[in-house]
């Protein structure tokens, strides 16, 4: 994109903004960590009540755009897309809890979609911390008592991806764990399915490390069956082929 339709882009973008607070910052061109005047220097100049104001600083707030503290005032956050769809998809589970085979399919397309652009980023030491997770895992699947390896599982998909410059895939796989978490699934303990599924992950980061890129892409797509298929499983094989390729692959073609 060139200078001048950059502009104008942003210039569009501005007047969709229906946030006279959100103008003022995009206008002056506030920065990360920058602290925003006081709401009544803000009225006085923009000739919008302090009240308005107020109501537009919490949506601002709300959404991860500003940090608001008594001492240091109002600052300027890094933008983040997280807050915002974990909020609306939040909002949909609490209405409907089955919303989230919707999204779970949403969330796999797009795992799917940026695997390889995901992949071809990690470092020698995402590797590295990767092995760990697995390794971490197992210990607490065949420990004297069974935990579930929640944090790691969450850790792993998130690091696969941690590399993308692209603050909508990340924020959005980060509101699928959000998600995951309030429909009570980082609970579920069918030791079967645990089993499984770090079974598939070992495997997939075994093949990320080894640069086997296409084979860790044909196990993901492979894995993404098990949690639809949690309350019957098949024995699936990391070395043999799936009940149904057809079937798993729907969730991403």
């Amino acid at each position: 994109m060139n200078t001048i339709n950059h502009i104008k882009v942003i210039g569009m973008a501005v007047e969709k903004l229906d946030s006279a607070l959100l103008q003022y910052v995009v206008a002056n061109g506030f920065k990360p960590g920058d602290r925003i005047p006081p709401l009544d220097d803000l009225s006085a100049e923009l000739k919008i009540s302090v009240g308005k104001l107020r109501e537009q600083l919490e949506v601002a707030r709300s959404l991860g755009m500003v940090d608001v503290r008594t001492r240091s005032g109002i600052r300027l956050e890094e933008y983040a897309f997280l807050p915002a769809v974990r909020f609306s998809v939040l909002y949909a589970l609490a209405l409907d809890p089955t919303q989230f085979d919707a999204f779970n399919i949403l969330r796999n397309r797009v795992e799917a979609a940026f695997w390889h652009d995901a992949v071809a980023l990690l470092t020698p030491e995402d590797h590295v911390h990767l092995h760990d997770l697995v390794s971490k895992a197992w210990a607490k699947l065949t420990g004297h008592p069974i935990h579930i390896p929640h944090a790691e599982h969450r850790d792993l998909h998130l690091t696969i991806y941690s590399r993308l410059q692209n603050p909508f895939v990340k924020g959005l796989l980060e509101a699928y764990w959000e998600a995951y978490e309030a429909v009570g699934l980082s609970v579920f303990s069918d030791y079967q399915y645990l089993h499984e599924v770090w079974t598939y992950h070992e495997a997939i980061v075994n093949a990320i490390c080894n640069s086997q890129y296409d084979d860790g892409f044909d196990l993901l797509v492979r894995h993404t069956a098990l949690l639809r298929n949690r309350d019957g499983l098949h024995s699936h094989s990391v070395r043999g082929k799936p009940v149904s390729d057809t079937a798993i692959l729907a969730d991403i073609s």
